[in-house]
This record gives C-alpha cells, structure tokens and sequence, in this order.
C-alpha cells in the first residue's frame, strides 16, 4: 500500500451501504457557532452517490420545505459528520434521482421497500462480538 492508501484508510468511519439512492436519511451534522458546537438534522431523500466508495464518496440529499428545494452535498467520511440513519428505502430504478427535482407533492413520492432502521456512527469501529455464557 502506498501511503494515501494508508491515510484514507484510518479516516473512514465505516460501511455506507445503506445510504443508496431513494433512501430517506437524516444526516447529523456538527455545526459550530462562536464557542458552541450543536448537532444539525437534516431529513431528506438521497439522490445521488459519487465518488465510489473511498474517502472522498459524496452524497446528495434534497428536501423540500414551504415549497423549495433544498439540496445538500455531504461528505460521507467528513469529520463534522456524528452519524448518518437511514429512516426508509424507496424503490427506486435509477442510480440519479435527478428527476425528482421537476417533481412536486404526490408524483414525488416513491414506493417503499421495508429495511431496518440502520444508523452508521462517526466512531464505527469493528467490535468484538461478545461471548454469551450459558448459565449451567
């Protein structure tokens, strides 16, 4: 391995493979004001994934609030990211939801393809299963 390969290596905070397009996901973000830090949510659709899977992975997610479009580019394995929960799973045909951008309230809305709520955390670490001890 050469040493951009080892670097991006140890700053990745897991597997987002959960995180694909149709998905309704909420994205906690740390945002810094002055002296204080708080966590942001931001609760929309993804519609789309760039940049493969390595450190440098994008993914775009739209919301819409009063009536506008709001669309955020997130990087997946950024720092400021605390965890990403995917919340639903549409079905969905296409890798580039771009359309939906032309689409408005009911003709907007996807199908839904049951998942488990799964939530991919800053701190992912590999654990260590831990042993169930039979009481004899």
């Amino acid at each position: 391995m050469d040493k951009i390969d080892l670097i991006s290596k140890s700053q990745r905070k897991g597997d987002f493979a959960t995180i694909v397009p149709g998905a309704t996901v909420k994205v906690y973000q740390r945002v810094k004001e002055g002296e204080k830090t708080r966590t942001q949510i931001f609760e929309g659709v993804v519609i789309a994934r760039k940049h493969g899977s390595g450190i440098s992975s994008t993914v775009t997610v739209r919301r819409v609030v009063d009536g506008i479009g709001i669309e955020r580019i997130f990087p997946l394995h950024a720092p400021t990211i605390e965890k990403i929960t995917a919340v639903r799973q549409g079905k969905v045909r296409r890798a580039k939801l771009y359309y939906l951008r032309h689409r408005s309230r009911k003709s907007a809305r996807m199908k839904e393809v049951a998942i488990a709520a799964v939530s991919v955390e800053a701190e992912t670490a590999p654990k260590k299963p831990e042993k169930e001890e039979a009481a004899a």
